[in-house]
């Protein structure tokens, strides 16, 4: 199976160019059909970027949902034109892989894509180097399929930390995955030597099923890198200032190895920063507050907030690097800050669009409302409203039963028919302990009336076939 093979070329110049000379050629860990390299190229340096893609180039040579080694046989998936063994923790499934190479982030006039080009000439204009270009680069062709190193261990997650778990994730098998989050790439590119870009990307996590949830979105996230003498070159008496401090503590304000002055200048111009593209995006009378969560990869951490229609809604997450994972990705003489945002969730709210299941859609009068010279004022305007059919089913649960495996089994049969799956009863045996639950199926077209009988046909194989993938027993 061919692929495409494209060659991209970006120019990078934040990168030392003492760090080119010492590595003229340093190969960046990468995800199966892509690799990086950073060299000199006419005294300045070039990340090269070799990726493969192809649209929906994905292939089950077992065609059940749930993984067949325990029956004896050799399965394996076909993703971008490369083979992948399956284990006990395979939990992709043909409906997700169908999305993998099809990249919304890129395709001309796509909502997904004008809110990341919206973010990304934000950083170009207001950050520039000493001859004028971009300070920050951007990366939005990385595959998505990632080794579980890079996606957990690269940026600090427990190995007991609930995010790891496999009725959370796309696992291809127990050391590949499709990547839950852009910072599965920020370790490799920290390592490169890049200490201000943007990765932008597909992203899956197993999920419900309702108008705001889909189990591939997309992420945009940056990350800013300082030396002691560019955090401190405008302070007065700045070169008595030091970035970190010995036989320290952390506490909720800094991490043990950081001053504090330092931690409070890199707060400074991060949540500027953020507050500013904030104001670029949804307008300079915005309102928004700042909240304090945890991260792994970051501390001190917190959210932004924006009030939009009356309510207070979470936009971003950021914080202060864990200089572990700088230190470990050969960065440890500097800090620095990363921030991470949802791309569909900003178009929904910035293009007023109701139903994530939009953005997959091929129908020429969603992409057409966006084909104009300046989308920024263009609010979507529903071309369909055809009337939902529901559906319920009950059944008995095993004892290893999760809740993202019927989601996902529903995914694939009945494919974006399916608006809504709410549990409406969740009931326990008074005698036997059994737990039983019951789902309603939202079954809606965004382009056509659906039929009870087609419905019916699809509820019927839902029915016949959920007990033997899930080892549950319909009631």
């Amino acid at each position: 199976m061919a692929a495409t093979r494209l060659v991209a070329e970006v120019l990078i110049n934040r990168v030392p160019s003492s760090a080119c000379t010492l590595f003229p050629k340093i190969l960046l860990p990468s995800s199966c059909s892509a690799y990086h390299h950073i060299h000199l190229k006419h005294n300045r340096c070039v990340l090269h970027q070799t990726y493969q893609v192809q649209s929906r180039s994905v292939h089950f040579s077992v065609p059940s949902l749930q993984n067949k080694l325990e029956t004896g046989h050799d399965a394996e998936i076909e993703i971008l034109g490369k083979q992948y063994p399956r284990d006990d923790f395979t939990t992709v499934t043909p409906k997700i892989l169908s999305r993998v190479g099809v990249s919304l982030q890129n395709q001309n006039h796509h909502p997904i894509c004008l809110i990341k080009e919206r973010i990304r000439d934000f950083f170009y204009t207001a950050f520039l180097n000493r001859r004028g270009n971009p300070l920050f680069s951007i990366y939005d062709h990385l595959s998505p399929i990632v080794t579980t190193a890079q996606n957990f261990d690269s940026v600090l997650v427990p190995q007991d930390h609930i995010t790891r778990k496999k009725g959370d994730n796309y696992y291809i098998n127990r050391d590949m995955m499709l990547r839950a989050h852009t910072s599965a790439h920020q370790h490799d590119l920290v390592q490169c030597g890049l200490d201000c870009f943007l990765v932008a990307g597909d992203v899956y996590r197993r999920d419900e099923i309702d108008s705001s949830h889909y189990p591939v979105f997309h992420q945009m996230e940056g990350v800013r890198l300082y030396t002691k003498h560019e955090l401190f070159e405008k302070c007065k008496g700045g070169s008595h200032l030091e970035l970190f401090e010995a036989n320290s503590v952390r506490t909720d304000l800094k991490q043990e190895t950081h001053t504090l002055e330092a931690v409070k200048l890199v707060e400074h111009d991060l949540k500027e920063t953020l507050i500013r593209c904030t104001q670029h995006l949804f307008g300079k009378d915005i309102e928004t507050q700042w909240v304090e969560t945890t991260f792994p990869f970051t501390h001190p951490s917190w959210e932004l907030e924006i009030k939009f229609h009356g309510e207070w809604l979470e936009t971003l997450g950021c914080g202060i690097m864990e200089q572990q994972l700088l230190q470990s990705a050969g960065a440890g003489d500097k800090i620095g800050y990363a921030f991470g945002l949802g791309l569909d969730r900003l178009a929904m709210l910035l293009f007023d669009i109701p139903d994530i299941r939009l953005f997959w859609s091929t129908d020429e009068r969603f992409i057409s409302q966006f084909q104009v010279e300046d989308p920024t004022s263009v609010k979507f305007k529903p071309f369909s409203s055809y009337p939902p059919v529901y559906q319920d089913i009950a059944f008995w649960l095993p004892t290893d039963y999760e809740s993202n495996n019927f989601y996902d089994f529903v995914r694939t049969m009945a494919g974006d028919l399916v608006e809504n799956v709410q549990l409406i009863d969740d009931f326990t045996h008074p005698k036997t302990n059994r737990k039983s639950h019951c789902y309603r199926i939202t079954y809606r077209s965004m382009d056509k009336v659906l039929t009870l009988e087609e419905i019916n046909e699809i509820q019927d194989r839902i029915r016949e076939q959920v007990e033997g993938e899930l080892s549950v027993q319909v009631r």
